[in-house]
C-alpha cells in the first residue's frame, strides 16, 4: 500500500464510520475497485480503528469524563448497599435506607451502554466467520447497502419519540446492542443500523444519534482487541509505518468533522438523502461485481 491509498482509506474510514453509509462497505468497494493489498495483516485496519475511536472520545470528552465519574460513584454506592443490606439482615429493628443508583441521567446513560455492549459482542462474535467470508465480496457490500437504504427510508417516515436516557429500558439497550453487532456485515451500516433501532425504540432524535456514537466506543475497542490477535507485520518498515499512521490521522480527523456533522444535520434534516446514495452505491457495487466477473 502507498501513501496515497492509504490516505483514500482513511478517509474512506473517517467519513463513513460516523455517517449512515456502511464503512465496512466502502472500504470493500474501494479495495477491490483500486486493487489495494495491504501487507502488514490486520495492522492497518486497527490504526483506521484507532483513528475513529479517538473521533469520537474528542467529541464526546465532556460526556466521557463525566460517564466516567458516574461509575466510579455507582460502584460506591453499590458497595454501600451492600453494607445497608449486611446492617439490615443483622439488625432488623434498625434499618438504614439504601442509596438509588441510577438517578440521573448519565447513571442511566453509562448501564444501557454496558447493557448494549454485551449483545453487540456476542452477536459480533458469531458473525465473525460470515464477516471474513464476505470481506472481499462487492456483491455482499453491494446487498448490505441497499439493506441500510431500506433501513434509512424506513425510519425517515417514522415519527420520532421523545426517550431520553431516563427512559430508556434495559430491552430497549439489547436491542440496540443486538442491531449494532449485526452492523458488523459488509454494507449494513453500523451508525444507521443503530440509529434507525434507538428511533425505532422511540428515542428522541438526537439521543438516538449520540447514544449510536456512544457505544460505538466500546465497540470499536473490542474490535481492535479481536484484530490484534492476528496481528501480523511481516513487512513493515518505517516507510510503510509512516503511510499508515497517515492514514489513521486522517480517518480521525474526518471522523471528528462528520460527527459534528452529524449531531447539526439530524436536527434539521431527513435521512433519504443517505438513503438514496446508498441505493446508488450498492447499485453500482452490484453491477461493478458482475461486470468484473466477466471472463
Amino acid at each position: 500500500m502507498n501513501f496515497f491509498e492509504a490516505i483514500i482509506l482513511g478517509l474512506i474510514q473517517g467519513i463513513t464510520e460516523f455517517l449512515p453509509i456502511s464503512s465496512s462497505g466502502h472500504l470493500v468497494i474501494a479495495e477491490q475497485l483500486l486493487h489495494i493489498k495491504m501487507d502488514t495483516g490486520v495492522l492497518f485496519e486497527v490504526m483506521l480503528h484507532m483513528g475513529t475511536l479517538a473521533a469520537v472520545c474528542i467529541t464526546f470528552r465532556s460526556d466521557l469524563k463525566r460517564m466516567f465519574w458516574e461509575m466510579i460513584h455507582i460502584f460506591s454506592d453499590l458497595y454501600f448497599n451492600l453494607k445497608v443490606f449486611l446492617h439490615n439482615k443483622i439488625h432488623e429493628m434498625e434499618e438504614k435506607q439504601y442509596k438509588k443508583i441510577l438517578h440521573n441521567n448519565y447513571r442511566k446513560l453509562v448501564v444501557m451502554i454496558l447493557i448494549s455492549t454485551v449483545p453487540t459482542g456476542i452477536v459480533g462474535y458469531f458473525l465473525k466467520g460470515i464477516v471474513e467470508q464476505l470481506s472481499t465480496s462487492m456483491l455482499a457490500a453491494g446487498l448490505g447497502l441497499l439493506v441500510t437504504a431500506i433501513l434509512l427510508l424506513v425510519v425517515d417516515y417514522w415519527n420520532p419519540g421523545d426517550k431520553i436516557p431516563k427512559d430508556m429500558t434495559s430491552s430497549q439497550a439489547v436491542i440496540v446492542g443486538i442491531c449494532q453487532g449485526i452492523g458488523v456485515i459488509p454494507g449494513i451500516s453500523r451508525s444507521g443500523i443503530t440509529i434507525t433501532s434507538g428511533l425505532l425504540c422511540g428515542f428522541r432524535k438526537s439521543f438516538a444519534v449520540k447514544y449510536s456514537f456512544l457505544i460505538s466506543i466500546p465497540a470499536i475497542f473490542g474490535a481492535m482487541i479481536l484484530e490484534l490477535k492476528e496481528f501480523t507485520v511481516p513487512s513493515m518498515n518505517w516507510q510503510t509505518g509512516a503511510t499508515y499512521i497517515s492514514g489513521m490521522i486522517v480517518a480521525g480527523v474526518a471522523g471528528y468533522f462528520c460527527i459534528r456533522f452529524m449531531l447539526s444535520f439530524i436536527q434539521k434534516r431527513r435521512f433519504k438523502v443517505f438513503a438514496f446514495y446508498c441505493m446508488l452505491m450498492g447499485i453500482g457495487a452490484i453491477v461493478c461485481n458482475f461486470v468484473s466477473a466477466q471472463p
